[in-house]
């Protein structure tokens, strides 16, 4: 096959060449190591079928030979992982100009922890797939959830996320949660702190800001933003609680934004659809805009004003 390339191929080559030197924050030239994007999506998805056994990668598991079975992941991740957090650990020593020796002994020590961590988030991770199955009467059953669910998956990507955020790794759990983020359209930070029983319906551009704390059995649905009410500080506010609290049991519908560090939803609160709060909401109390009014337009205008359920379902 030929190459028709252009005819200034070599100077274009020079000008690339002289823009990376240009602009060194975009490119990664001898600079030591970095982690793997491939290969941390390929851990996500070892873990998966780790934490979901059956439903991914091999199928068909018998008990007798299941023992293996988890050898053999554990050992893959393990391998796997510890590269990839070394690779972390002394890339971010290079940017801060220090000097790891034992820099594979600490990723060792991380990623051990790490994976002791794996029975207790199973737990978790099945009381969020009974969230999602108590919660959608469209769900025919805990497999359909498991499968199909983008909910579950970027829930999953996070708390597996979390646990690494937690002892401090860099740039691995932000590839990871951005993962998520890609394939299902849900920005969960993997700084934020979610409790049991967590349920994301539908999912498309839900966004749970870094500091972002939601109690048990909280519900939200697409569109949902828990989000800063300004970062116009950029740098100045990093490690400032910027996000709000969800408390136990608070549902909030679709288009909703939730923004401020200072600003908690007490317990079993409600709110609705495309409300903007800015402050504290307290207990057992529902949130609405003013009632909408609907217009029906045929031979005659007519006006219904719309008052809001109770609760519903989409």
């Amino acid at each position: 096959m030929s190459q028709n390339l252009p005819n200034d191929f070599s100077n274009l080559v020079e000008n690339l060449v002289a823009s990376y030197h240009a602009e060194p924050k975009t490119c990664h030239i001898d600079s030591g190591k970095l982690p793997n994007h491939d290969a941390i999506v390929a851990i996500v998805h070892l873990l998966r079928q780790l934490l979901f056994p059956g439903y991914f990668g091999k199928q068909n598991l018998v008990a007798g030979t299941l023992g293996y079975h988890v050898g053999d992941l554990l050992l893959r991740i393990h391998g796997g992982l510890l590269k990839q957090v070394q690779n972390a650990i002394l890339h971010e020593a290079a940017h801060r100009g220090e000097i790891i020796p034992d820099s594979e002994l600490r990723a060792d020590q991380i990623v051990n922890d790490f994976l002791r961590t794996l029975p207790r988030l199973r737990t978790v991770l099945a009381t969020d797939v009974q969230a999602a199955f108590d919660g959608d009467p469209a769900a025919v059953d805990t497999d359909e959830i498991i499968f199909s669910y983008p909910g579950l998956f970027a829930i999953t990507v996070y708390r597996l996320a979390h646990e690494l955020h937690l002892r401090e790794v860099p740039l691995i759990p932000r590839i990871m949660t951005e993962y998520a983020h890609s394939v299902t359209g849900i920005d969960i930070h993997p700084g934020a702190t979610i409790g049991e029983y967590f349920f994301i319906d539908h999912g498309t551009g839900v966004v749970v800001g870094e500091t972002s704390r939601i109690g048990n059995h909280v519900k939200v649905y697409q569109g949902v933003t828990l989000g800063a009410i300004s970062t116009r500080g950029g740098q100045k506010l990093r490690g400032v609680t910027r996000h709000p609290m969800l408390e136990d049991e608070v549902t909030v519908y679709s288009g909703a934004s939730i923004l401020g560090g200072e600003t908690v939803i007490r317990k079993g609160v409600v709110i609705s659809s495309n409300v903007f709060v800015t402050r504290s909401v307290p207990p057992n109390t529902r949130v609405t805009v003013k009632n909408p009014e609907l217009q029906y337009r045929d031979q005659k205008p007519k006006t219904f004003k719309q008052e809001p359920p109770l609760d519903w379902q989409i």
